[in-house]
């Protein structure tokens, strides 16, 4: 079947590559921040411990309407480590930093996925793709507001 949504193909693949480098950093940090949850140590512990479950809590929903989004457009979907590795602009950590450097990463890393989800955000908005600008506004906001949460939190 045909899809015809409104949207022409190319802006679709356009939007579609966009989002898929969104989804691949949201699941990266989903995964740091979830590492950092069963790993943090120290004074703020039971305060770090809490705040990063909430935080890949919500990830975890949030790359689920993503992947959807970009589905709906039409294209598949990256669902792979290797795949999400060569789109991903986060880095994986390496061992187990302090409570202090996690917290430094993760502020840095949710900034990361905002500008992924702005960078986007021209090509949907010029489609008149207004579902994935809403996506897009949701996601910007959502990880602003964890990196102002973990930043709060560091100083």
């Amino acid at each position: 079947m045909s899809l015809n949504t409104g949207i022409a193909a190319e802006d679709r693949k356009v939007i579609a590559e966009g989002l898929s480098k969104v989804l691949a950093d949201s699941y990266t940090l989903y995964l740091k921040t979830h590492n950092y949850h069963w790993n943090v140590t120290g004074p703020g512990f039971p305060q770090l411990h809490r705040l990063f479950e909430e935080q890949y809590t919500a990830l975890a929903a949030a790359v689920d309407e993503v992947a959807e989004r970009i589905r709906i457009l039409g294209f598949p979907a990256p669902g792979s480590y290797k795949a999400f590795a060569a789109l991903a602009s986060i880095e994986e950590a390496e061992g187990v930093p302090s409570a202090r450097e996690m917290v430094e990463q993760l502020a840095a890393d949710n900034e990361a996925v905002a500008r992924s989800a702005r960078a986007v955000f021209p090509a949907a908005e010029s489609a008149t793709d207004e579902a994935t600008v809403d996506l897009l506004t949701q996601r910007m906001a959502a990880h602003e507001k964890a990196a102002w949460m973990l930043r709060a939190t560091a100083a």
